[in-house]
């Protein structure tokens, strides 16, 4: 069977040009795929076409808003998840017009499918007080307590995203006089990031406890699990897990902690955005607006009863008089 114009370009999409000409990284790529993978489900399940059927034709507006629906619908997804769904859809469509422009008006309808608003959760961190009482807590007498010490202290001091923990090498690690930790973020974009002297000596501590202070494990996973084995994010959520009993902390509440105590410590928020990879200022700003709204709401609480009760000063008959005089 001849492959379809959708197979065609959807196989080239993922497999080249994201890849190869955008330098897109694995995970994003990975999350296209999902979206793919679930688009051709509903398409076989719910509007019975058959993948192999499928054709850029068929994908129009009114498939991919009822494909949007029933992500919500029936697979329980949230609006974030549908917005990231349709994210992947609105790139693939912008990567079509030029690969396919006979398609063009039915492809810049689907590029018109709103995003879906919602109400955004509150930005979850810890205080300085629950992150220390949280790094007190690993058990220092053995060796597994010592390296989940070495990777929250780290996750937190870096404000790294798990994934780029993960993919640490021990070569990605400079603990000298000025200790860094070289970070491969999104797009593969690189970052330089200083740590504290105290995280650098417990890598120190941990590098040498696990021999891989030698030159010929310089390229090592820096952190492994028990089988010997780069840690996975899930295995991080695992670590952490086992050191808070608040359900909603993530390895990624780390990295929102971070933010917020450097800028509660009055550092530029310039700095903050190049310490966590943002492509923009404006993306870091949530911190800034979520502190500012945490100290409104402390100010609020102390105040209620301070305000005096304002006179009403337009009753004052000589006062309206000598602003009319004024005037």
């Amino acid at each position: 069977m001849k492959p379809s114009d959708f197979a065609k370009h959807l196989t080239d999409y993922l497999s080249s040009y994201l890849p190869g000409q955008r330098g897109i990284s694995p995970n994003t790529i990975k999350s296209y795929v999902d979206t793919f993978r679930l688009l051709l489900t509903f398409c076989r399940d719910v509007k019975n076409i058959a993948p192999e059927r499928m054709s850029l034709q068929k994908m129009d507006a009114d498939l991919i808003t009822g494909f949007l629906d029933w992500l919500e619908s029936d697979r329980g997804n949230s609006i974030a998840t549908r917005n990231q769904r349709l994210a992947a859809i609105h790139a693939f469509c912008r990567h079509l017009q030029t690969e396919s422009p006979e398609h063009m008006a039915s492809l810049q309808k689907n590029l018109c499918i709103p995003y879906k608003k919602y109400a955004k959760l509150q930005l979850g961190y810890l205080s300085l007080s629950d992150m220390t009482e949280m790094l007190a807590k690993p058990d220092l007498t053995t060796a597994s307590g010592r390296r989940d010490l070495a990777i929250l202290s780290l996750l937190y001091d870096s404000g790294a995203r798990v994934s780029e923990l993960v993919n640490l090498r021990v070569r990605d690690l400079r603990l000298d006089e000025f200790p860094t930790v070289t970070l491969f973020g999104k797009g593969q974009k690189i970052r330089y990031v200083p740590i504290m002297r105290k995280t650098a000596e417990l890598l120190k501590k941990y590098i040498f406890e696990n021999h891989l202070d030698k030159p010929d494990r310089f390229d090592d996973p820096l952190f492994v699990n028990r089988q010997r084995e780069k840690l996975t994010r899930a295995g991080v959520t695992y670590i952490l897990k086992k050191y808070t009993n608040d359900e909603t902390v993530t390895p990624h509440v780390l990295r929102h902690t971070k933010a917020m105590h450097l800028l509660q410590a009055g550092v530029n928020i310039v700095y903050i955005r190049d310490i966590l990879g943002h492509a923009s200022v404006e993306t870091t700003s949530i911190y800034a607006r979520a502190d500012v709204e945490m100290k409104r709401k402390a100010i609020e609480s102390v105040s209620d009863n301070a305000i005096p009760e304002v006179p009403d000063w337009t009753s004052d008959n000589a006062l309206m008089e000598w602003l009319k005089e004024l005037s």
